[in-house]
């Protein structure tokens, strides 16, 4: 059975490589999507949802499905916890990032590094300048004025992603769609999203539980 990867974020009715229905050949000027982008990412503080994770085949069937659930408190609170099928929590402070595979028995804590942190992490950040440099952002004229589109296009040719659609629905986050060269696609489904209320500290802090291993990495050294 594969594991789920994440990075590391629809229903199968839905799973078109990517939502092309509304699309128009037109583009917005990658200056005025980034700048729209910017806006949307930086009116998200805090961020709670349910996410549903897809893995989707080239052919279009489903290799997978999760459960997730997700917290962001900025500047650097991320909380992506997988509940099904395999369980697994990632959680960082900032400074600390956890680990947790209840089904290895196994925590792994290293120093936090936001050059590797999770690829939804990185995506919702914010940090608008960092991303334009990892891709090229452009935006998508829809039909549907309530429905903004962005696809981010990776710059460096060894990158695992082809494309990235980050889509939002009357501003609020909606779904993302990672389009891997090798046809496979993730797809992030948010729901239940509940945005800038207070979420406490101590949701990114992790205490291991008992007698598990416990896996120190420290890439400083």
């Amino acid at each position: 059975m594969m594991k789920k990867f994440y990075i590391s974020t629809a229903a199968a009715c839905m799973l078109t490589l990517l939502p092309a229905t509304s699309l128009v050949a037109q583009s917005v000027p990658a200056l005025t999507a980034m700048n729209r982008l910017d806006r949307l990412l930086n009116d998200i503080a805090t961020l709670r949802s349910d996410v549903v994770q897809l893995i989707v085949e080239s052919d279009g069937g489903v290799l997978e499905e999760s459960e997730i659930q997700m917290l962001l408190k900025k500047p650097d609170g991320f909380y992506w916890e997988t509940l099904t099928p395999f369980p697994e929590l990632i959680v960082t402070n900032g400074s600390t990032l956890w680990n947790y595979q209840p089904d290895l028995e196994q925590v792994v804590i290293e120093d936090w590094d936001s050059s590797r942190s999770e690829l939804a992490a990185q995506l919702l950040s914010g940090n608008i300048e960092s991303l334009e440099g990892d891709y090229r952002i452009e935006g998508v004229t829809l039909e549907d004025s309530e429905h903004q589109e962005f696809e981010l296009l990776p710059k460096a040719a060894d990158s695992v992603y082809q494309l990235i659609s980050i889509n939002f629905m009357n501003s609020e986050l909606e779904s993302i769609y990672l389009n891997s060269k090798n046809g496979q696609q993730t797809v992030w489904r948010f729901e239940n999203v509940v945005r800038n209320q207070a979420i406490a500290d101590a949701q990114f802090e992790f205490v291991p539980p008992a007698n598990i291993e416990i896996i120190e990495n420290d890439y400083a050294q």
